[in-house]
């Protein structure tokens, strides 16, 4: 069996095979257009922001609350680090004298921070003070006026003391 006569090309002329390629080259090389929006963006506006999905925001006192801790942390870790250095570049240091002298300051830094708290805590609960200026005479009426009202016919009879 023979397999059919395929035409030969003229000489400098591609084949199908070789023309379909370089048709996918072309195609892949060819110039293209990109257009840029030059348009403005919009003003912001006045409303609100909308809750996105997901995890809510943490609130200010949260934020407050985990900072407050990632310091507590820190420190806690740079205590512990020199303690630990300490005693292994000392060779014969006392843990229980290590823990006494490094966390001294630890225990001070507590109770001055409750003590504040503590202070900012009666500060907040006190009645604020009143500044009055007056110009001219100024009266105090200082009596006091007791109201008792008794019997089937109501009969009220103010007491005036002062």
């Amino acid at each position: 069996m023979q397999l059919p006569e395929q035409p030969t090309p003229a000489v400098g002329q591609p084949t199908a095979h070789a023309q379909q390629i370089i048709n996918a080259v072309e195609e892949v090389y060819a110039p293209q257009t990109f257009y840029r929006d030059t348009t403005t963006l919009p003003a912001v506006g006045d409303t609100p922001p909308v809750p996105q999905p997901g995890q809510p925001p943490m609130s200010q006192k949260a934020t407050d609350a985990s900072v407050l801790m990632l310091a507590g942390g820190a420190a806690t870790v740079m205590v512990s680090g020199s303690a630990a250095g300490l005693m292994y570049f000392s060779q014969f240091a006392d843990p229980v004298a290590c823990a006494i002298v490094l966390g001294a300051p630890v225990a001070l830094v507590i109770a001055i921070s409750r003590l504040v708290s503590k202070a900012k805590t009666a500060i907040e609960a006190a009645p604020p003070t009143i500044h009055q200026h007056y110009n001219g005479t100024v009266h105090q009426d200082t009596r006091t006026v007791t109201s008792t009202t008794r019997g089937v016919i109501a009969n009220t009879r103010n007491t005036t003391r002062g």
